[in-house]
């Protein structure tokens, strides 16, 4: 085995027997690919590369060798390459993607192998993504705008670039990888869904710098909002003050700081037709009776406070919407969560619930891991510990075959 695959699946498993093709053609961006190939190494994923004989002028075909532990190929010998390798990998990745490349892929110029390679991949139905990277005014012209869309009426994944300054950046790696890993593993299943997913904790003031709050870094909400929009959704993200390696990918995002000002956005968000809530944020569940508008000097005064409830979200949408509520308790075994759990599904409406134990210290709050309990109407579905992002995606299928069972997808 060359040293380089004993990365595969070294971060998770998702991608295990998926084999992706990673087309490189002439951007000076390229050298981050050798980067993007490992991390879907990382992830489970045999990774083949081929390149274009401008990609070759600027980083050495030996390099992707080493970095994937496989072949490179680079032009056409006569063996029928690019007919092979669409019939052998299971997507193709093309990043970056130049404007030449954009544009004959579009209008179907096949005088290189990585077109060639992409017309085979498109004519079996494959999954296809190209990754722009070049100078705005480029990416901007009349051409490669109108070369995105129709790759994009072809059903072929245009994963957009970061623009700084006038240059259309390649993107985070975290961004192609979740993008394209959705891709290959779920496509556009969710496409005309509208959805609201809440993140994050709030923060109710006792002062202009003091405030009740919690640990939740908002990673598992950002988890199923980007996860919900690479599968085609129509998503906002409401979202309180988030932490940590937090990346939300989401297009429609609200940022709050209170738990009212959560509430009245979800609500004018229901009201205008998003009619599928996943209630992911931790709101504060209490606020300060009164509050002062300076701070309180701490050496002179110590305040006392009385607290109030805050309003509960779920009461203002409840029969306005499909909710999914979250529940945080701790408990002393799967069993005592389950029956919290779907005491507060009743409570509240919920549809569905996701539990999770709160007294476990690795998973749940500022952890990148969890581990929850699923309750339907008619489900009860355990994931056991995984990353938020991998759970995020075993959620959003269950929501979906809670969706079909009542018709509403």
């Amino acid at each position: 085995m060359h040293p380089s695959k004993k990365i595969v699946g070294t971060l998770s498993n998702e991608l295990s027997g998926k084999s992706i093709l990673l087309g490189l053609t002439g951007s000076v961006s390229l050298y981050k690919s050798i980067d993007l190939a490992r991390t879907l190494m990382r992830k489970g994923a045999d990774v083949k590369v081929i390149m274009s004989q401008e990609a070759v002028k600027l980083i050495s075909s030996e390099m992707l060798k080493w970095a994937t532990g496989n072949q490179v190929t680079i032009g056409l010998s006569g063996e029928l390459e690019h007919v092979s390798l669409a019939e052998e990998n299971d997507g193709f990745l093309i990043a970056p993607a130049t404007a030449n490349t954009l544009v004959k892929l579009a209008e179907g110029i096949a005088d290189n192998p990585i077109i060639s390679t992409a017309l085979n991949f498109m004519g079996y139905g494959k999954p296809i993504a190209v990754v722009p990277a070049m100078h705005l005014p480029m990416y901007v012209s009349p051409q490669v705008n109108r070369a995105i869309n129709r790759l994009k009426e072809m059903s072929v994944n245009v994963i957009e670039p970061d623009v700084v300054g006038d240059l259309a950046h390649y993107p985070d790696l975290d961004l192609i990888v979740s993008d394209f890993e959705v891709q290959l593993l779920r496509g556009k299943d969710l496409k005309g869904l509208r959805m609201i997913v809440t993140a994050g904790p709030t923060r109710e003031y006792m002062d202009p710098v003091r405030f009740i709050s919690n640990p939740s870094s908002g990673k598992m909400g950002v988890s199923l909002a980007n996860e919900a929009y690479f599968r085609g959704a129509d998503v906002y993200l409401v979202h309180g003050p988030l932490s940590g390696n937090t990346k939300n990918f989401v297009k429609k995002s609200i940022p709050v700081e209170t738990t009212e000002q959560m509430s009245n956005s979800v609500l004018s968000l229901v009201e205008k037709g998003y009619k599928i809530v996943i209630m992911a944020a931790a709101p504060a569940d209490f606020k300060f009776k009164d509050t002062k508008s300076k701070k309180i000097d701490s050496h002179t005064e110590v305040p006392k406070v009385e607290l109030e409830k805050t309003v509960k979200i779920s009461s203002v949408i409840r029969g306005k919407a499909f909710l999914v509520g979250f529940s945080a308790e701790t408990a002393d075994n799967d069993d005592e969560l389950i029956e919290k759990a779907r005491i507060k599904k009743e409570r509240h409406g919920f549809n569905v619930i996701i539990a999770n134990n709160v007294a476990r210290r690795d998973i749940g709050f500022s952890s990148e891991y969890n581990e929850v309990i699923i309750i339907g109407d008619n489900t009860i579905r355990k994931i056991g510990k995984e990353q938020k992002t991998i759970v995020a995606r075993y959620i959003i299928d269950t929501i979906k075959e809670e969706l079909k069972n009542k018709n509403l997808l």
